[in-house]
């Protein structure tokens, strides 16, 4: 049995959930939400000037999930739905006959991304998949109204932790066999990826750019594209 991650946004899916995010807002959101996202782009432009891409994404992504606060649970499983309506066309559908390949092995299949957990359930819930989901969180209030705060935005060396974390609780369950009997395997796209898959047996690279092409090509990582 081996343990395979998949990134989500330009890995399972080959479009962008910001993107999609913005669309589905241009249908759903009031002025006031809109208001809100703005505000906080000025707050991640400032922050990407300063701290580089990645504080740009994590700033604003923080920000719109402000637009979800007082929203039910239902409320945001209907907006969430309408996301998967829109990115649909953009499955890399290679990757997903892969992932189908593994789980038909018995291999444990986590998908594992920064993007909204609620957005990669209703996402893997359209594709029929069965899999183990690993994304960053929506905070929820005990009454289930949403307080738009999220938890720790799963990239980078966050997304080992989180690996490390599951497969510790699954062993201690009694889910999995002892780790010299597993095989890891990632599929990802980013250079932010890269903690990732070395830390995997089996990293494989999935329609990178220039800068994770070039790392890919000096350590031999496959490459999967499109």
């Amino acid at each position: 049995m081996a343990i395979v991650t998949v990134d989500f946004d330009g890995t399972l899916f080959q479009g962008n959930s910001f993107n999609v995010m913005f669309k589905a807002g241009q249908r759903e959101f009031t002025y006031k939400q809109w208001r809100t996202v703005y505000g906080n782009l000025t707050k991640a432009a400032f922050l990407g000037t300063v701290k580089g891409k990645q504080a740009f994404r994590h700033q604003f992504f923080k920000g719109f999930a402000k637009t979800f606060k007082g929203k039910t649970e239902e409320e945001l499983d209907y907006f969430f739905e309408t996301l998967v309506e829109l990115g649909e066309k953009d499955v890399h559908y290679d990757l997903l006959e892969k992932v189908k390949d593994h789980q038909a092995k018995g291999d444990e299949i986590i998908l594992l991304s920064g993007a909204l957990k609620p957005f990669l359930k209703a996402f893997i819930k359209k594709l029929g998949l069965d899999v183990h989901i690993i994304g960053t969180e929506l905070m929820y209030y005990p009454n289930k109204i949403c307080t738009g705060e999220i938890g720790p935005i799963v990239n980078g060396d966050e997304k080992v932790k989180k690996v490390k974390e599951w497969i510790f609780h699954n062993k201690k369950k009694g889910y999995l066999p002892q780790a010299d009997q597993q095989m890891i395997w990632a599929y990802a796209d980013s250079e932010s990826d890269i903690p990732l898959l070395e830390f995997v047996h089996y990293p494989v690279v999935v329609n990178p750019k220039a800068d994770l092409k070039t790392v890919a090509f000096q350590r031999k990582w496959p490459i999967l594209a499109s």
